[in-house]
């Protein structure tokens, strides 16, 4: 980062008014034009990432621009003590995309807080004695405390212990160990379509359809993590639709407002009941402004077929990596991909280390594992850009030199 960029952030000096959460920034973006994004000096990047599968629209498309700047210049905010003209319109689209237009939707801000406000619902729904949930290994749900005990990653849990009770993980992908963990005080299960943060790891369709069996059977609410994975992202509307089922409760947020701010919860009427005025809030979930911009993302999404583009442009995307040297395997679905590594491609370097060596280069991925990259790009992305942003890695891959 230049001078210039260190002041823009904030860092003067040894002192930076921000937190260290996220670590020392490599860039300073300041502007973006569909699947390109500048930085302060005027470099442009090819966005293999989109905000990590936010911006699905790409940046500063049109119709979300006219959307937010004509309900900023209306009407922000008045809290839920009100309704804004935007709440019913996306929910009944939220709606219809996930099972044709039953259940009911509650908004948030995030996906975490999505997630947080579904285990609540599935406890409440379930009452006192059957508050278990059971989870999967290299899940990621979220950084609240309950999201985060559901999260399976023990090394994010141990600076917060102790964490909420009543989490159990198991090993992804596994039937038979997902039933012996049901043991009688389970009352909710969650689960990704697509593991994302743990390695971008595929649920199998037969795998969720035999969770779904198994919840039915013994009365336990299933729940559908499709906040990486929703709006169109793995081919269909949603991960799960895959498999053919439909779960009890999902939650969103990411790619619903191409970078708004906000999360959503659907469960079905009877499981949404268990939920009254008080039981849960947020200040901001579902404001108009926010909303402004998710309905006006929904509208475009369908008229351009998201999930068909995406199932396009995956096969564009693995016929250009899967004929890299440095690539041992493709794995995901649609526009989440993992890019698996081999040892010649590596050559000692982890993930994160050949992402930032794409960005110096001019293409945005990240490092999602020691040995992978992920790539989720948005679905205006031309197989121009592609090609481009391909031909960086393969450079990167190629290049063995360094301190290597």
């Amino acid at each position: 980062m230049t001078a210039e960029q260190a002041r823009a952030w904030g860092a003067e000096g040894d002192h930076s008014p921000l937190m260290n959460n996220y670590g020392s920034p490599p860039r300073l973006f300041v502007r973006g034009q569909g699947a390109e994004v500048f930085d302060a000096d005027g470099t442009s990047y090819v966005d293999f990432l989109c905000g990590i599968a936010v911006t699905g629209l790409g940046h500063a498309h049109p119709a979300i621009t006219a959307a937010i700047t004509a309900q900023a210049a209306k009407l922000t905010h008045t809290s839920n003590l009100f309704a804004n003209e935007h709440q019913a319109p996306v929910a009944e689209c939220l709606s219809r995309l996930i099972d044709g237009g039953s259940g009911q939707v509650l908004f948030q801000n995030s996906g975490a807080e999505a997630n947080e406000a579904a285990i609540k619902l599935v406890r409440k729904y379930q009452g006192r004695g059957r508050h278990g949930v059971v989870s999967a290994l290299r899940s990621f749900h979220g950084r609240t405390m309950a999201a985060l005990a559901a999260t399976g990653q023990p090394e994010k849990h141990e600076p917060y212990q102790p964490l909420p009770e009543g989490f159990r993980h198991v090993v992804w992908n596994d039937l038979d160990e997902f039933e012996r963990s049901l043991v009688p005080e389970v009352g909710g299960v969650i689960l990704e379509s697509v593991q994302g943060e743990g390695g971008v790891n595929p649920a199998r369709d037969d795998y969720l359809q035999g969770v779904r069996k198994l919840c039915d059977e013994r009365g336990i609410l299933l729940i559908m993590d499709e906040v990486q994975t929703g709006m169109g992202r793995t081919g269909r509307w949603f991960g799960f639709q895959h498999a053919g089922i439909v779960p009890d409760v999902v939650t969103m947020a990411k790619g619903i407002a191409n970078g708004m701010p906000v999360g959503a919860v659907w469960a079905r009427d009877e499981v949404a009941a268990a939920f009254g005025p008080g039981d849960h809030g947020s200040t901001y979930g579902g404001q108009a402004l926010a909303l402004s911009a998710a309905r006006a993302t929904l509208t475009e999404l369908e008229a351009i077929d998201a999930p068909a583009l995406a199932q396009r442009l995956e096969g564009v995307f693995r016929h250009h990596l899967e004929a890299l040297p440095g690539v041992d395997h493709v794995r995901g679905r649609g526009l989440l991909l993992g890019v698996e590594l081999n040892d010649e491609g590596r050559a000692g370097r982890s993930g994160a280390e050949i992402a930032r060596a794409c960005l110096d280069k001019g293409m945005i991925c990240s490092g999602v594992t020691p040995t992978a990259l992920r790539l989720a790009p948005p679905y205006v992305i031309s197989d121009q850009q592609i090609e481009y942003g391909v031909g960086v890695l393969a450079d990167v891959l190629a290049d063995h030199g360094g301190d290597h």
